[in-house]
């Protein structure tokens, strides 16, 4: 199969670019800086093109596509210091209704499209959440979720045409993401602050965390059997944010002092974070921000399991893999 892939540069956009190309499919990767691309490319000579290009500019979605059967697209704006919420619509918003059109044009047959979970409802340890459960707070003001939801609103509607192209549209809803070839980093900055400390503060909250290559083999799946117009939650094990930097420790062979901040002092910083925001500076700690670190996500993941036949590698080797890419590991495995 002849794919385009968009976001090959960052953490997932790599790990699915090198599970595209081991799996036989030929792929254009449209990239702005074709250095950030990191996968080793050398087995796959005549399986690749990494084109030059702005994937906000429709014309250059449309040179790249020629020729594809398939459109997956990993891109995505998380930057977390962004004052407004326009300045997330080129890319999580924009890009997947140039898509779309392009994919009508050039008749390609199935556009996946990676969003996030923050798009649905997340649900607690006895109850876990699925698919039909309706995004809510604090996600619903979260500008990187809201953004990323109008672009899967966007998608669903498209694939109500059942007889046009592209023939499946499939969204997938990964967890927090983890793994190697995270060279930023991004979701990898969390491990990073944690890294080998003695003490480490942590809000009380957690995460559903999933590793890259789950996600990534998610895609592939999508590609083949993923159904019309269906979202399928992409994720394996919900952890604190103490449960996650312990297993860290563990991995690393060194102990650790997790203290969980008092809720009190994680919304003050979220106040401060707010005033300096109003003040035109860019900060990651408002209250927008800081709220999603105080609530426990759970995702159920029956579709991918039984619809997809996706079975999820273990959080802990996919930290093992991020520590070992960035060789911080002193016994790395073999």
């Amino acid at each position: 199969m002849k794919i385009l892939l968009t976001g090959a540069t960052g953490l997932l956009g790599n790990n699915v670019l090198e599970q595209l190309l081991l799996y036989g499919h030929e792929v254009t990767a449209l990239v702005r800086d074709s250095k950030r691309v990191v996968v080793d490319l050398s087995p796959y000579v005549g399986h690749y093109n990494i084109k030059v290009g702005d994937i906000t500019n429709i014309d250059d979605l449309r040179l790249a596509a020629s020729g594809c059967d398939a459109i997956v697209n990993c891109a995505g704006v998380t930057d977390m210091t962004l004052r407004h919420l326009k300045d997330y619509y080129p890319v999580n918003r924009n890009l997947c209704c140039s898509l779309l059109q392009v994919a009508q044009e050039k008749k390609v047959s199935v556009l996946v499209h990676v969003s996030t979970a923050d798009t649905i409802g997340y649900g607690s340890k006895e109850q876990l959440s699925d698919e039909n459960d309706a995004m809510c707070y604090p996600f619903t003001r979260s500008y990187y979720a809201l953004s990323k939801k109008e672009g899967e609103d966007c998608l669903i509607e498209s694939s109500k045409g059942v007889d046009e192209f592209p023939h499946r549209v499939v969204i997938l809803n990964p967890g927090y993401i983890i793994g190697k070839h995270d060279v930023r980093p991004s979701s990898g900055k969390m491990l990073l602050m944690a890294w080998r400390r003695k003490v480490m503060l942590a809000p009380d909250g957690g995460k559903s965390f999933v590793s890259a290559e789950t996600v990534s083999k998610a895609v592939l799946a999508a590609l083949q059997k993923g159904c019309n117009g269906e979202r399928y939650i992409i994720t394996d094990e919900s952890l604190s944010f103490k449960e996650l930097f312990l297993l860290q420790a563990a991995i690393g062979g060194y102990r650790q002092r997790v203290i969980l901040l008092p809720r009190w002092i994680c919304r003050f910083v979220g106040f401060v974070g707010d005033l300096l925001s109003s003040i035109g500076m860019n900060v990651e700690f408002t209250t927008r921000n800081v709220s999603q670190l105080l609530i426990e996500e759970h995702y159920g993941n029956r579709k991918m399991t039984e619809e997809l036949g996706i079975e999820p590698k273990p959080i802990k080797i996919a930290v093992r893999e991020f520590l070992e890419d960035r060789r911080l590991l002193r016994h790395p495995m073999a």
